[in-house]
């Protein structure tokens, strides 16, 4: 690495001191390639032309991601820039789908007995790449609008949002807790 950057500095291409390479992401199939945080499921889905405009599946019982039930479907729609960070469920099942925009959508794993304690993962999807999001219980996410327009998000839960007893926890999006900053788009380590 420090040959390549040394070799480009001396062909003068511009290169700056503080430049960092980024890393592989993802394969030449779009594939992520950060290891999932243990229970979490990605699932592409491709949009289908139609002449008006296009089709897109979010949710069929029979690709078998989970076993849980749907209870409720909502949306939420998030400004420019805006983020909804951090929270987690000690029973409920969030399956999160941008269906307009692009968001960021960062997991952080603290369940301490888990085979991937202390792990991150960030994903970039919405109408382009639209993904479903399946997180588990104990998982802390944060949901931040990356483009420059209003992005919608649905959630299809397993348990509908009990008004008496949400089970929603909450920690402020600039936690310490938690290795991750929004809008800098990295991991704090």
């Amino acid at each position: 690495m420090a040959e390549q950057r040394k070799s480009l500095e001396d062909k003068n291409l511009g290169l700056l001191p503080d430049a960092k390479k980024d890393n592989q992401g993802i394969t030449a199939e779009w594939q992520f390639l950060q290891p999932m945080i243990d229970g979490v499921v990605l699932k592409e889905v491709r949009h289908v032309p139609k002449e008006n405009g296009h089709l897109t599946e979010i949710w069929r019982s029979e690709w078998a991601l989970d076993t849980e039930p749907v209870d409720q479907v909502f949306q939420v729609l998030l400004k420019p820039g805006g983020v909804s960070a951090w929270h987690t469920h000690m029973t409920t099942v969030d399956r999160l789908f941008a269906n307009h925009g692009c968001v960021k959508i960062v997991l952080y794993d603290a369940r301490k007995n888990s085979s991937t304690f202390g792990k991150l993962n960030v994903f970039r999807i919405g109408t382009i790449r639209p993904t479903l999001v399946i997180i588990p219980p104990g998982i802390w996410h944060g949901v931040e609008n990356i483009s420059s327009e209003p992005s919608l998000l649905l959630n299809l839960v397993n348990r509908a949002y009990r008004y008496e007893d949400p089970d929603h926890w909450r920690l402020p999006a600039d936690t310490a807790e938690i290795p991750y900053r929004f809008g800098d788009d990295k991991a704090i380590r």
